[in-house]
């Protein structure tokens, strides 16, 4: 048992020292290392801008932006935390715009047109099973609803935070990181954000 985890923990310091060493190349004006780097992160970058964002277009826009803003800042990556982390600061950040625009602009509805006419992306938002329970599918369906629109009352910056605390699974002073700011300061910030998504969802939690 000793010996897997000491063999794990070998596979990720190769690992750490291979980035490392892609990085430098990067750095030095290696376009086969950039490649292998956007290889390396594609999916998750895409899955995180996806689940912030709650839009494939949008998720692609900031995919592309964010590797675009890699290559052009990796020479300032000073290895003083991990790429992950420099990455998906960059990522929240693009995300954090796009939602301040469409705050401003208010363009975010759930409706979309499709070859058979309009489809609300909410009715989607059910549990295992639901469909074997029609009222339980419609709760689901409320519940979407409800928190779909509580998800727009949030600050973008709040929302940042509630998503990436409660759907992406990560610790406060990760996001805090991410955010360039101190976990305390994340810490309040989803508190805030909890606080009014318990108002806002009152009798559905």
């Amino acid at each position: 048992m000793l010996q897997d985890a000491a063999g794990v923990a070998t596979a990720r310091a190769v690992r750490k020292v291979d980035e490392a060493a892609v990085i430098r190349a990067v750095q030095r004006g290696d376009q086969d290392a950039f490649e292998q780097l956007v290889r390396a992160y594609d999916q998750s970058v895409l899955r995180l801008a996806m689940n912030l964002l709650r839009s494939a277009e949008d998720a692609r826009d900031v995919y592309q932006e964010a590797f675009l803003r890699v290559y052009r800042n990796i020479h300032a990556f000073r290895f003083d935390c991990s790429f992950h982390t420099w990455l998906y600061r960059i990522v929240t950040n693009i995300c954090l715009d796009h939602l301040r625009k469409r705050k401003v602009r208010r363009e975010e509805s759930t409706v979309i047109e499709t070859s058979d006419g309009p489809v609300d992306r909410a009715d989607n938002i059910e549990g295992e099973g639901s469909h074997a329970n029609p009222e339980r599918s419609l709760w689901n369906r409320q519940l979407g609803h409800r928190i779909h629109s509580a998800l727009q009352d949030l600050t973008p910056r709040e929302r940042i935070v509630f998503e990436l605390r409660h759907y992406q699974g990560l610790r406060l002073r990760v996001i805090g990181e991410m955010l360039g700011t101190s976990e305390e300061a994340a810490k309040n910030c989803l508190f805030r954000a909890t606080q009014k998504m318990r108002v806002i969802l009152g009798d559905l939690v």
